[in-house]
């Protein structure tokens, strides 16, 4: 079947990368998604609120900072009706190819599956390198933003995405494509509210896709295993102020209570059935030498190898900071922003990515399985995906990046683009040729 043309996978990439936007912010983005997808051509298009249930986000950033962003794609030009759809911070977009009458029965699930495909939009707060030796400022695609980049590699995902769904349009595939656009990854917001909608009801499968990874151009994991469950949080220490100096007495040191849960956060006693990680990313407190402090703010996070690991990591967390509040007086708040579980890939899926992986040109090497290391919110997806008898798979196409992700010299090597473009597209055809793996209850 015909493939996009390099050329073109690079110049959607680098757009995408001049303009990254963070987390419920993606107004210009979820623009461009949409100019694109319309002129692809699909059966169903829906953006922010008509994709998920807004009430369902997680980690929304306040008002201003999300008015301050949508202004900014509204001076960039993005369609005024769209951006009143995302008024409050409800950016991405779920897109739909039916053709789930096109050769089989539409009410026989055997001829017609249902099979989804999620790619993550946001940018990060990392400011972009500069000099000769950085190639998307050497050669005119750094982000213009100033204070965000695409550090990740989003700005293939979503590359990704729009070329497999028109190539995908242009095949004769059979059955139901759910494309989800989703917002808000890199703080863990985004992905259950989309695996609550609508769209992701009864799929048959679902793949979730990244780019590199440490893995090399050329390489592709057909599937990871043990992503780590996580739980980002934000506490508030509020104490009493007073003169440090003449009754230093008279204070609850919101100071003291960040120090004490900071140490003991660290000693939190690991536990046998498996791997933890607490990390306290972010402490902010007082306001003079002089003065006893009265509020300390933290960001802080919990990760396990399992979901009741990182349950459990979490539970030592929130009681660390209650007792060290406690003991110097002080009260607390202790909001869990964001959470993901842990979802691993269904070996039978893997064994399909894998077997169309060998077939595509440049790939040289896959890997069945590896482990991921980090945290997802594809998860959700995955998790309601196999609860309902599907199959999931999270792969990762390789390429190779000069530095680690989220770093300011993050880039990548654009070969990779239609290899994954080839992986996904031939992925969904087999299935969607073989029908589903599973009966559904």
């Amino acid at each position: 079947m015909a493939r996009p043309v390099r050329d073109r996978l690079a110049e959607t990439r680098r757009e995408f990368h001049r303009y990254p936007e963070p987390a419920w912010r993606e107004f210009h983005t979820t623009h461009r998604l949409v100019e694109e997808l319309e002129r692809i051509g699909v059966d169903e298009l829906a953006v922010g609120p008509e994709a998920y249930d807004p009430d369902d986000r997680m980690a929304v950033p306040e008002d201003d900072e999300l008015d301050e962003w949508l202004d900014r794609a509204r001076d960039r030009g993005a369609d005024p009706d769209l951006l009143e759809k995302m008024a409050g911070g409800n950016t991405g977009v779920v897109a739909v190819i039916d053709r789930s009458d096109g050769g089989g029965d539409a009410d026989d699930p055997a001829t017609a599956p249902a099979i989804g495909l999620r790619v993550d939009i946001d940018g990060l707060f990392v400011e972009e390198a500069t000099g000769d030796d950085h190639v998307p400022a050497a050669e005119g695609f750094r982000s213009e933003t100033g204070e965000t980049m695409h550090a990740c590699g989003h700005d293939a995902h979503m590359t990704w995405g729009l070329a497999t769904i028109e190539a995908v349009k242009d095949s004769d595939f059979a059955g139901r494509l759910v494309v989800f656009f989703q917002p808000a990854e890199e703080v863990s917001g985004g992905g259950h509210p989309m695996a609550e909608s609508r769209f992701a009801d009864d799929l048959d499968y679902l793949f979730a896709v990244h780019v590199g990874l440490d893995h090399p151009t050329g390489e592709v994991v057909a599937g990871i295993e043990r992503p780590l469950a996580m739980c980002h949080v934000d506490a508030t220490i509020r104490g009493t102020s007073a003169h440090a100096g003449k009754a230093p007495q008279d204070g609850d040191n919101a100071m003291q209570a960040l120090g004490t849960a900071i140490q003991n956060a660290y000693g939190i006693a690991r536990h046998e059935d498996g791997m933890t990680r607490v990390n306290v990313g972010k402490a902010e407190a007082g306001t003079s030498s002089n003065v006893i402090a009265e509020r300390a703010d933290v960001a802080a996070e919990a990760r396990g190898e399992t979901t009741a690991l990182m349950e459990y990591a979490k539970g030592r967390l929130r009681r660390v900071f209650e007792q060290s509040a406690e003991m110097h007086g002080c009260d607390l708040e202790f909001d869990v922003v964001s959470e993901s579980p842990r979802a691993d890939s269904d070996p039978e899926l893997v064994d399909v990515v894998a077997a169309v992986a060998e077939r595509v040109e440049g790939v040289e090497t896959v890997v069945p399985t590896a482990d991921f290391g980090a945290s997802e919110d594809a998860t959700f997806l995955m998790e309601r995906v196999q609860e309902e008898g599907g199959l999931a798979s999270y792969l990762i196409v390789g390429t190779d990046h000069p530095t680690s992700h989220h770093t300011p010299r993050f880039d990548v090597d654009e070969r990779s683009l239609d290899h994954g473009v080839a992986v996904l597209t031939d992925s969904i055809l087999a299935v969607a040729a073989d029908g589903p793996a599973r009966t559904r209850d």
